[in-house]
């Protein structure tokens, strides 16, 4: 009996575990030079948003756009549990994947190269609130950026 119920836990654990990574949002990338506006649940935050607690600063830049843009792909690519699933010479879509429980949230960039801003939206694909993790990723991602401009 113990087995039993061992082996249901196993199974109940590691079928929570893989449906809190969700599958990519279909609508991300949709015209790849506006992102998506966030839901109205606190776990998005957007440069493109005008909502407080969505809304954030786009990161800027001086020097040349395809400079600022693969700086750009550089910080992204440089922290944990990041894959990029699709770059093109003005937007990006990573995947960053949550340590605890493997949540997985989505992150998109759109270069403006004429304004010399860079739009960014950080999201969770499941749950209501993030507890302020993807407004901290943006955060990050803008110190490393800037740091390595």
């Amino acid at each position: 009996m113990r087995s039993v119920v061992l082996c249901f836990v196993a199974f109940a654990l590691g079928s929570l575990l893989t449906a809190c990574s969700g599958s990519p949002p279909a609508h991300l990338g949709g015209s790849m030079d506006r992102l998506e506006p966030c839901p109205d649940s606190p776990n998005c935050v957007s440069s493109q948003e005008q909502r407080e607690g969505h809304a954030i600063p786009p990161l800027r830049f001086s020097d040349a756009p395809e400079v600022a843009w693969g700086r750009l792909q550089e910080v992204i690519e440089g922290m944990a549990r990041t894959k990029i699933l699709t770059t093109t010479p003005n937007y990006l879509h990573a995947e960053f994947k949550i340590a605890v429980f493997g949540f997985v949230d989505d992150v998109e960039c759109v270069l403006e190269p004429e304004s010399g801003t860079i739009q960014i939206r950080s999201a969770s694909r499941v749950g209501h609130s993030d507890l302020g993790v993807n407004r901290r990723r943006v955060e990050k991602i803008r110190a490393a950026f800037e740091h390595g401009s």
